[in-house]
């Protein structure tokens, strides 16, 4: 009976402290990865505000008459929606929170100005941010976040070739360029996996992060009435 009640005692802080060590696990996950769990932490931040700033933006465009363009923000909105959602589960994985700092969006300008902040915005990320980030963490070989920070950096160059007319158009001749953009039909399509964002469904397989093209999601074009944005995306 005293072997008994020994092995029992023995289990109970066996599972006890199983219980005590789970969260801890997570703990030291995060410390093995500090410079990964600081990216990912502050892209994060960005790519939300990126996504209430160009849902902000594409309202504007609508107000101001340009459907296009604001068909154009409110895609690039979504498929930030989708980075900002894969940085955040990778740091749920690790065992650590996303940031909770107040949102500072971009304030809203004309459509002009919005194209040219987003253009510059673009420019930084890919020729700067997302190398330098991606240089910080590499000796870490968190390969899940090096593969989704990857990604993100390739929809970013889709973002900049996808706003290239627009800026050309926000520089000069505006109202005469922005007239003939507008007047064309496009439909942008955008890969729930990584945020790719393409006028066209790719052949076969995403260019960014390879699955297959049923990942691939047409947004819908813009309505009159306000976007709010899509918080639970991420």
């Amino acid at each position: 009976m005293a072997d008994t009640d020994g092995f029992r005692n023995i289990l109970k802080v066996f599972v006890f402290g199983t219980l005590l060590l789970a969260p801890g696990v997570s703990v030291c996950m995060a410390a093995d990865y500090p410079e990964t769990v600081q990216a990912l932490q502050e892209r994060y931040q960005d790519e939300v505000e990126a996504h209430v700033s160009y849902s902000a933006f594409s309202d504007k465009a609508v107000a101001e008459g340009y459907p296009n363009s604001a068909y154009l923000f409110k895609s690039l909105a979504a498929s930030e929606a989708i980075h900002a959602r894969n940085f955040k589960r990778i740091l749920d994985t690790l065992g650590v929170g996303v940031p909770r700092k107040a949102l500072q969006p971009r304030p809203v300008e004309s459509t002009r100005s919005n194209i040219l902040h987003a253009t510059g915005v673009e420019a930084d990320e890919i020729d700067h941010r997302y190398p330098a980030i991606l240089a910080r963490i590499k000796p870490e070989n968190h390969q899940a976040a090096i593969d989704n920070l990857t990604w993100a950096w390739e929809a970013e160059k889709q973002h900049r070739k996808l706003l290239g007319r627009m800026q050309d158009a926000a520089n000069k001749w505006f109202k005469f360029l922005i007239a003939h953009i507008e007047g064309e039909y496009v439909d942008y399509h955008v890969c729930q996996i990584c945020g790719s964002t393409l006028v066209e469904r790719p052949a076969e397989h995403c260019p960014v992060c390879g699955q297959p093209i049923s990942h691939y999601q047409q947004i819908p074009y813009v309505a009159a009435e306000r976007t709010e944005p899509v918080e639970e995306d991420y």
